[in-house]
């Protein structure tokens, strides 16, 4: 039977939040403004809990978060990191960051457009739905989509990062998306948008912000949005639910902040399938988007959360940051395993339908220290960090076999009701300590990171049905990370170099013939180099990045009858990336860039594949949009997207490859004022001319295709009152 979820604990904690508490702190408190002598210890005035300030044109921001170094600027940071704003949310329209993401040139996607999970490759690595982290911490976004309404940033950290935020639940090493909420600004807001999509998705979102007190201490943001009616999925309807609320308090010394969240998505008529092609033919002609294998399927996806935060500074060398959530999460429906299997030539399939009922209830939290000091000539940001997650996770399948074909879908599939109850089926506890510091030398022209993580991971399996432990799992290893930033021709360009760690869990040897069945490998350490430069002309920046990712996996040795499994196998990308973003001029930004990759299958079991093109991995990708404000008409900002990507392989072998693909999409908004009120026109059309592509690979192991999204038009007006 299932425990009754935190998320009933975590409400008494509301009615004590760190905010209202620390209300009764002396109004007398004040910020030490003492320094250290002669030595720039941090790269902006900023906290580390403040989010950076828009960069030149508003669409990313000048800095973004390190995991628990806070926030960095972009410049200062060895890594390459992006942080695209609430601004470029809005002027593209996108809800979820299946939408948000199409501008970045190291990201892809791994699930079919609409379906009820969006899952991404970054730099040729797997990262799910389940690993977003919230103002750093995992387990407490929502799972499936992501609603943007409520967030102030999306930040992309590329590469592994263990040392920095822990290990993701999933144990993803491609790189972290963090979502930072929406605070209350000094200045009121309320802000009412309708929108429509086709063919026939109506929707409406409210943004109000206040804030309270003689110093306006206090601030309160609530986001709402609501969405229902038809897709672009033949027969499919799908209705969105979103509510968050967050309140924040600000001193001197103290900020701590209260974030709570619901969000409900439910569809019906069908789902978006992935493809799954016979090993022994060639990848036939891409389906119609509009196409809907599984008519009858229907699900839901809900999630809700409560986080609480705070940071103190006991002086301008001494602060200390907690924070702490819960987050429960439901589904029900044909979720997971929308695959047409076994396509042939002609398009006919066979699937598996499933009717599941799954929770996970995740309880996350992190504290520690951040102290700054010198030693001579050379400052000191010194990091203690702690993180713990704790999973609950339950599931039960009814399935039903089905046949089909791809371009001319039967109407009916048998669709299993799901089970009435969802036994638990797992607990995963991931927990970690580390020390990291940060050295600003030559007056800040030089800085190293260096520091150490000591990550735990446990699992217990249970039996659904009797609740018996089948397996358990507890292994614990130390990630190390060292950076450099220097700037040897002033603040305008930096050179960096890094060389990180990411963690995943080993794997568990299963197969029945094998001499180590059984047998569970330590957690896989992920292995990245980099370098690149970044540099500032007038309101652009560029950045170039060279680096490598090594990845250990499970292979077979010895005889196929009585084989041996080892942790020897490996998967490496190399790649070269270039991220561009800012004002050309006044009235033109440019965002995106360009990534060229070399994914190759190092060590495959048996040597079978042994320097095959690694699966999923194409050579180049590019996104690149601009914006033009017209010298016409005052207000009018015309945009287009240009995204491509080269052909890829969707199996280790190498036999199958879907062909290389570009859209183009297009937009216009028109800001103007009525009755004194700001109100905002917008459109936009993501692939214009309809091109129907497969988009990319579901799956490092299976030959599974998801199938890009049709022409879609998103129109909306947006008024403050």
């Amino acid at each position: 039977m299932r425990r009754m979820t935190p998320l009933a604990l975590a409400m008494s904690m509301l009615a004590q939040s760190p905010w209202a508490a620390a209300q009764a702190l002396p109004d007398a408190v004040t910020e030490n403004e003492a320094t250290l002598p002669a030595v720039k210890v941090a790269a902006n005035a900023e906290r580390p809990s403040d989010a950076p300030a828009p960069y030149a044109g508003g669409q990313v921001a000048k800095g973004a978060r390190l995991g628990a170094l806070g926030n960095q600027e972009v410049i200062d940071t060895p890594f390459n990191i992006t942080g695209y704003t609430a601004e470029l949310i809005a002027n593209q329209q996108a809800r979820t960051l299946y939408d948000l993401m199409a501008n970045d040139p190291s990201v892809r996607f791994t699930t079919s457009s609409g379906h009820a999970y969006e899952n991404y490759r970054v730099r040729g690595f797997d990262v799910n739905s389940s690993e977003l982290a919230i103002n750093g911490m995992f387990g407490l976004a929502p799972v499936g989509h992501a609603p943007l309404e409520a967030v102030e940033r999306v930040e992309v950290l590329k590469g592994p990062s263990a040392l920095f935020s822990g290990m993701p639940p999933g144990g993803g090493v491609g790189g972290v998306i963090n979502l930072v909420p929406k605070r209350a600004a000094d200045d009121p807001l309320t802000r009412l948008s309708v929108g429509y999509q086709s063919k026939g998705q109506f929707g409406t979102s409210i943004d109000a912000g206040r804030r309270f007190g003689e110093r306006k201490e206090v601030g309160v943001r609530i986001n709402g949005a609501f969405s229902d009616g038809n897709t672009e999925l033949d027969g499919q309807t799908k209705k969105r639910e979103f509510l968050s609320a967050a309140v924040d308090y600000r001193s001197s010394a103290l900020t701590a902040s209260l974030d709570a969240y619901y969000s409900k998505e439910s569809f019906a008529g069908g789902t978006p399938a992935m493809y799954w092609f016979q090993s022994t033919i060639p990848v036939p002609k891409a389906a119609d988007p509009h196409t809907n294998l599984f008519r009858g399927a229907s699900g839901t996806l809900e999630s809700k959360a409560v986080m609480a935060r705070a940071e103190y500074e006991f002086n301008s060398q001494l602060s200390a940051f907690a924070g702490v959530g819960v987050m429960n999460f439901e589904s029900t429906g044909f979720i997971n395993g929308t695959h047409a299997r076994t396509i042939a030539a002609n398009g006919s399939f066979t699937a598996a339908t499933n009717g599941t009922r799954a929770y996970t209830d995740s309880v996350s939290a992190e504290g520690g220290l951040r102290a700054r000091f010198g030693t001579g000539s050379v400052a000191h940001e010194l990091v203690l960090h702690a993180s713990n997650l704790e999973q609950e996770s339950g599931s039960a399948t009814n399935s039903a076999s089905a046949t089909s074909n791809i371009y001319n879908p039967v109407t009916t599939l048998v669709m299993p009701t799901p089970p009435g109850v969802a036994p638990k089926t797992s607990d995963t506890t991931l927990s970690s300590l580390a020390l990291i510091d940060t050295l600003s030398l030559l007056d800040d022209r030089l800085r190293l990171t260096v520091g150490l993580r000591n990550q735990s991971i446990k699992t217990t399996n249970y039996n659904a049905t009797t609740g018996a432990v089948t397996a358990e799992y507890d292994k614990s290893v130390v990630t190390p990370a060292l950076a450099a930033v220097i700037k040897p021709w002033g603040p305008k360009v930096s050179l960096y170099a890094n060389y990180v760690q990411g963690l995943s869990k080993g794997d568990t040897v299963t197969d029945t013939l094998a001499t180590n069945r059984n047998f569970v490998f330590a957690p896989y350490k992920t292995d990245q180099k980099e370098a690149g430069v970044k540099w500032e002309v007038g309101t652009f920046t560029n950045t170039v990045s060279l680096f490598e990712i090594t990845k250990p996996t499970m292979v077979a040795l010895g005889s196929s009858s009585n084989p041996t499994y080892t942790d020897d196998g490996e998967k490496r990308v190399r790649g070269l990336e270039w991220n561009t973003f800012g004002e050309l001029t006044r009235t033109v930004r440019l965002l995106g860039g360009a990534t060229y990759s070399q994914g190759e299958q190092t060590k495959t079991a048996y040597g079978q594949y042994d320097g095959n093109v690694a699966i999923g991995t194409p050579r180049w990708q590019g996104n690149l949009g601009a914006e033009w404000d017209t010298p016409w008409l005052s207000g009018l900002t015309l945009s287009g997207r240009v995204v491509s990507t080269s052909s890829q392989y969707l199996d280790a072998a190498n036999r199958q490859q879907i062909p290389s693909w570009t859209i183009l999409d297009v937009g216009a908004r028109y800001a103007t004022r009525m009755d004194g009120r700001k109100v905002v026109l917008r459109v936009n059309i993501n692939n214009l001319f309809d091109k129907q592509y497969w988009s990319g690979s579901f799956s490092d192991s299976y030959s599974i295709a998801t199938l890009g999204a049709p022409r879609t038009i998103t129109a909306s007006a947006t008024m403050d009152f």
